[in-house]
């Protein structure tokens, strides 16, 4: 396991992801216009549509602005985030530092010590004042790097038990900490971190990502090294079950993410070399579709149209359609990669992702589909954040808006 580990109203490009092919630029397209400030903030009431066909919401969760998308708040930046400057922040897992890029110039800007051992991903706060770096060694402690976005530059780390990767429940109480090597998901209160409580989950070998559903009651968590799912109860706070994927314990789920229409989620398994399906509602497994080698980190596109698929192993980016509920393409980075973690500019136009097993980052324009920049950073770079992102709160990971 420790060897494992040592390793942006807007207005959307009309033309994105046209044209994208395997190695090859799409026709010219049009970038996003600048955003603006999005209402209402989170935990506010909210008299929609979407709030009154959804009912049954987890208490205290900000009502969806749609009842047919839930990333709909995620076309416009908050006025929370306002007077911070857009940044790119990489965990650098075995060296230990944390790099930050200005996406303007693709150039490195500053480098500083993660304030632990063996940092993960830098993960927005619920209420996108703060950014944390998840230094998750040594085993049985760790702890939180705070990286204020306004100035980039980090504070006094926080003792938090195995934080591999941090998410926060729907309603913003509790800060969920996955706790891999313990097989637990610690509940923290986000503004004091006291530990409140844990999840035990110990049938889930490394457990890893998380989604969850469109009322926020539910979570669809991966586990690693174990080739399984576990569906946790957000509401009453336990764990339901546990899902063996068709491969068994030969799988490895990754990146775990809900469809735009809430009645999906898509599990990425960097063994199975593709997705999994899983009904939101059963948590049946539905269907599985090969996309390349190394299938790891799932991001859905500014306008809920697309998914973007990193392959690891063989230096690919795939593209879902969710309207055909298909694959349409596949692109590979010129001269290799290997396509890690990551997340989508502002404007959506730009995708930032990490390369984990090179030591540097890649700037994607996934308009015109080419390859902007490859910046070197730290060794084992990994769960990357360009930040600010458009939306009303943030669930965690590298920026999961709503």
């Amino acid at each position: 396991m420790i060897a494992r580990r040592a390793r942006l109203g807007l207005v959307l490009a009309v033309a994105m992801l046209a044209g994208c092919s395997s190695g090859q630029s799409g026709p010219p397209g049009r970038s996003g216009t600048a955003a603006q400030p999005s209402t209402p903030p989170p935990g506010s009431a909210d008299a929609s549509p979407a709030a009154a066909a959804a009912p049954n919401l987890l208490p205290g969760m900000p009502p969806p602005l749609s009842p047919t998308d839930v990333y709909a708040a995620t076309r416009e930046l908050s006025p929370a985030v306002a007077d911070q400057p857009t940044r790119v922040y990489v965990p650098n897992s075995e060296s230990n530092t944390i790099t930050v890029i200005d996406p303007d110039s693709f150039q490195v800007i500053d480098t500083f010590a993660s304030g632990g051992r063996e940092p993960q991903h830098v993960v927005p706060s619920y209420d996108l004042q703060m950014l944390y770096a998840n230094n998750d060694l040594p085993i049985g402690s760790g702890s939180l790097l705070p990286i204020d976005p306004r100035t980039g530059k980090p504070g006094d780390p926080i003792p938090v038990r195995d934080p591999y990767n941090m998410y926060f429940t729907p309603d913003g109480k509790y800060a969920l900490v996955v706790a891999e090597a313990d097989r637990s998901l610690d509940l923290y209160d986000p503004h004091t971190w006291e530990k409140l409580r844990d999840i035990p989950v110990p049938d889930c070998t490394g457990v890893n990502h998380m989604d969850f559903t469109a009322d926020g009651r539910t979570a669809l968590v991966s586990c690693e090294f174990s080739g399984r799912m576990a569906v946790v109860d957000v509401a009453n706070l336990s764990l339901l079950r546990m899902i063996d994927l068709p491969g068994g314990h030969s799988g490895m789920p990754q990146d775990v993410k809900l469809a735009p229409d809430g009645r999906t989620f898509y599990v990425a398994d960097m063994m199975a070399n593709g997705v999994y399906t899983f009904d939101a509602k059963t948590f049946d497994n539905t269907g599985f579709v090969e996309t390349g080698a190394g299938t790891h980190g799932l991001y859905v596109t500014r306008d809920s149209a697309r998914m973007l698929i990193t392959n690891r192993k063989e230096g690919s980016i795939s593209v879902w359609d969710f309207a055909t509920n298909r694959l349409v393409d596949t692109w590979h980075i010129p001269g290799g990669g290997s396509p890690d973690m990551g997340n989508l500019s502002a404007d959506g136009r730009v995708f930032w992702v990490s390369g984990r097993n090179h030591g540097e980052v890649y700037a994607i324009d996934i308009v015109e589909w080419k390859l902007l920049a490859r910046i070197p950073v730290g060794r084992g770079a990994h769960g990357l954040t360009i930040w600010p992102q458009p939306g009303r709160y943030s669930t965690g990971h590298t920026g999961v808006m709503r």
